[in-house]
C-alpha cells in the first residue's frame, strides 16, 4: 500500500473519532455547567484543556462563555479540531482513499458530511444542543458499522482500526490529565451529591457511564473509575483497551509485510507496561505523572508509526 493511502485511511478515522469525542466533551461541559452554574466558565475552560484547544480560543475570545466555547468547538472552521472541521477532514482523506473503501463505507461518510454540516449549518442553541450532539455520535456511529460490517479484514482495515483507537487513547488520556484533580477530590466533597455529579461526568465524557454501572452498581470511587478508563481491558475507550488494540492491528501489518518496525517495539513497551501497572501503585506514585508520561508515549508511538509506514497528516 502507498504510504499515501495508508495516512488517508488513518486519518479518516482520527478525524471521525475526534467529532464524537467532541460532542461527548460538549455534552459533558453542558452537564456541568448546569449543576455547577457558579463555576460554569471553569468547565468550559476545562473542556477546551481537554481538547487541546484553549491557546486557539483565547486568540478569538476573551472568556469562557458557554455560547461562544460551543460555537468554537463545533462550528468554527478557524478551530482545526471543531466537529465542522474533522468532518470536513475526514471527508476530504475519504476522498483521497476512495478506491480503498467500500461502496458503503464511502456513502455513509459521505451522508455523514452532508447530515452534519446541515445540522451545524447555524449557531446551535441551547435547547437544540443534546439533539445535535445526539446527531454527531449517531452519524459516527453509522461510519463504524459500515465498516465493521463490509470492509476486508486486511492492512486497509488495520491503518483504519490504528487511525481510530490512537485517537481515542490520546483522548482518553487528555480527559484524565485535565480532570484528574475530580479523581483527588478535596474531602469536604466526598460523598456528597456534588461530588458524585462530578464522577458521573467523568465517565459520561468517554461514554461509559452505563457500562461502568452495569459493573459496579451504585459503588463509585476514585480508584474504581480511574482503574476502569486505565486498565479495564473490557471498556472500550480505557487506555488498556485503546493500546492492546493498536498493537494487535500492527501486529497484523507486521505478518502482511513481514516487517517488524520501531512502532511495534514500541506498542509492545506499552502494551506491557499497562498490562503490569496496579492503580494503587499509580495512586501512590501519582496519577497525574503516570497519565502525563503516557501521554507522551501515544504521541511517540503516533510519530513512530508515521515514520514506518511513511506517512503524514
Amino acid at each position: 500500500m502507498l504510504g499515501k493511502t495508508a495516512g488517508g485511511l488513518t486519518w479518516m478515522f482520527r478525524y471521525l473519532e475526534r467529532c464524537e469525542t467532541m460532542s461527548r466533551l460538549i455534552e459533558t461541559g453542558f452537564r456541568n455547567a448546569l449543576t455547577r452554574p457558579a463555576t460554569a466558565s471553569d468547565e468550559w475552560a476545562a473542556v477546551l484543556d481537554a481538547a487541546g484547544v484553549r491557546s486557539a480560543y483565547l486568540e478569538r475570545h476573551q472568556s469562557f462563555e458557554q455560547s461562544a466555547v460551543v460555537d468554537f468547538l463545533l462550528r468554527d472552521c478557524n478551530n482545526p479540531s471543531s466537529v465542522m472541521s474533522c468532518i470536513e477532514h475526514a471527508r476530504n482523506n475519504a476522498r483521497l482513499v476512495r478506491t480503498a473503501l467500500s461502496r458503503e463505507v464511502w456513502e455513509v461518510t459521505n451522508d455523514c458530511w452532508m447530515t452534519l454540516k446541515a445540522a451545524l449549518g447555524h449557531k446551535v442553541r441551547d435547547r437544540d444542543l443534546p439533539a445535535v450532539l445526539s446527531i454527531i455520535r449517531q452519524q459516527n456511529a453509522l461510519v463504524r458499522g459500515a465498516t465493521h460490517g463490509t470492509m476486508l479484514r486486511n492492512d486497509i482495515f488495520n491503518f483504519c482500526r490504528i487511525g481510530t483507537f490512537m485517537e481515542r487513547a490520546d483522548a482518553t488520556a487528555r480527559i484524565l490529565d485535565v480532570k484528574y484533580y475530580v479523581l483527588l477530590p478535596s474531602i469536604s466533597h466526598i460523598g456528597s451529591a456534588l461530588d458524585n455529579v462530578q464522577w458521573e461526568n467523568i465517565l459520561r465524557s468517554v461514554g461509559a457511564h452505563s457500562s461502568y454501572r452495569w459493573l459496579n452498581g451504585p459503588d463509585i470511587s476514585a480508584l474504581g473509575i480511574a482503574e476502569f478508563l486505565i486498565l479495564d481491558h473490557r471498556m472500550p475507550r480505557s487506555l488498556a483497551f485503546c493500546i492492546d488494540k493498536v498493537a494487535s492491528n500492527l501486529c497484523y501489518l507486521e505478518k502482511e509485510y513481514a516487517t517488524r518496525n520501531p512502532s511495534q517495539e514500541k506498542v509492545a513497551e506499552m502494551v506491557t507496561l499497562l498490562a503490569e501497572a496496579k492503580i494503587d501503585e499509580i495512586f501512590d506514585e501519582g496519577l497525574h505523572e503516570f497519565i502525563l508520561d503516557l501521554l507522551a508515549d501515544i504521541s511517540e508511538l503516533s510519530a513512530m508509526i508515521e515514520t514506518d509506514y511513511r506517512f503524514y497528516e
